[in-house]
């Protein structure tokens, strides 16, 4: 007599961690990147392009007033963001385009991972492969620390709105990736995201100019008679003048209308977010001018408008630096992070299985 057993019942498949299946995600894309040699490449070639121009740099700094240390380290930052921004798409928007080209898209989202966990994980190993670029440049960055002269409370905070920036760019790429159907398409929309951002709100905010024109009344400057005396060698002292009485009218542009438009620049968001220097230093925030300093002061003096912009506004001269106005750097930061998080959020959508319609010609496996 045998006795039938019953069969037993499957077993629910096991669970997988939502912080899981972001790490299995982020290695499989990360030892992909890292066994990838045109990388490796394009490091060595992105630190020589570099310390040339650090070195350059170095040698004409040492020639005038200011510390080369400042104008190095600042040229670094400006490199890494504006070559960043041409680098980070293209190492962020193929990466889910390239698994539906090659047929294994299917394969990922037919396992425990959910829509999520593949952004987050590619997005995650995205911006780890776009640091690579900053990391090789750390032997620069020390190398400008040991003339001395670098703001150090500046230094931390730079590089952290640079990775941030890089963070921003790479989600944009994968968001991109994640709607787009072809890799060449995903990578020009996110190359023309990227330029929005940077080239567009120039373009923008040159463009305003005309909406915010207005007349203001000027008057000449008038220097003492010591310094317009051939034998006087009385130091030069640019704020020791006074303002004529008489006055005419010009024309100018209401700035601080407008400068809201440069907020969602990356330049502008790095180098707004940077902590000023001592007021002996003059209205920089660094110790010594570069390329970050110029554009914190251009910004700064947009957002004062004519007021600082005219020594002699209705007669009365303008005295010491514009007043510090509040930092323009979280409204461009809320804008990018708004707008790669709606890309983002659109894309999980398309990730989403099963799927209702595909577009002609899209592979499966």
């Amino acid at each position: 007599m045998t006795v039938s057993t019953p069969p037993r019942a499957a077993s629910p498949a096991p669970a997988l961690g939502y912080l899981a299946g972001i790490g299995t995600v982020f290695g499989m894309e990360i030892r992909q990147r890292v066994r990838n040699r045109g990388w490796y490449i394009m490091l060595g070639i992105w630190f020589v392009v570099v310390a040339a121009v650090v070195g350059l740099a170095a040698l004409s700094a040492g020639q005038n007033e200011f510390g080369p240390g400042q104008v190095m380290f600042e040229l670094v930052i400006a490199f890494v963001l504006f070559f960043g921004m041409l680098i980070a798409p293209a190492l962020s928007a193929n990466s889910i385009t390239g698994d539906r080209a090659n047929g294994t898209l299917a394969i990922l989202q037919n396992t425990l991972l959910t829509p999520g966990q593949l952004l987050w994980g590619k997005w995650l190993a995205s911006w780890a492969a776009s640091l690579g670029f900053l990391v090789v440049t750390l032997p620069l960055i020390g190398w400008a620390m040991t003339y001395g002269d670098v703001y150090l409370p500046a230094a931390p905070v730079l590089l952290g709105m640079l990775a941030l920036q890089l963070a921003v760019v790479c989600a944009l790429g994968v968001g991109v990736s994640a709607l787009a159907n072809r890799t060449l398409f995903a990578v020009m929309v996110t190359y023309l995201l990227v330029a929005l951002l940077g080239i567009g709100t120039l373009v923008a905010y040159g463009l305003s100019l005309q909406l915010v024109k207005t007349e203001v009344q000027l008057s000449n400057q008038v220097w003492p008679d010591e310094y317009m005396t051939e034998n006087s060698y009385v130091e030069w002292d640019g704020d020791n003048y006074t303002c004529d009485t008489r006055t005419y009218t010009q024309e100018t542009f209401a700035t601080e209308r407008i400068t809201w438009l440069l907020a969602a620049n990356p330049f502008v968001v790095v180098a707004d977010a940077a902590p000023r220097g001592p007021a002996t230093e003059g209205p920089s925030m660094f110790a010594a001018t570069g390329p970050m300093g110029a554009i914190s002061d251009g910004v700064r003096f947009s957002q004062a408008g004519p007021a600082y912009q005219m020594p002699c506004l209705n007669g009365v001269k303008t005295t010491g630096l514009p007043p510090i106005p509040a930092p323009l750097w979280p409204l461009g930061l809320g804008i990018q992070v708004l707008l790669a998080g709606g890309i983002l959020v659109a894309g999980r959508s398309r990730l989403k299985t099963p799927a209702g319609r595909l577009a002609s010609g899209t592979r499966i496996a």
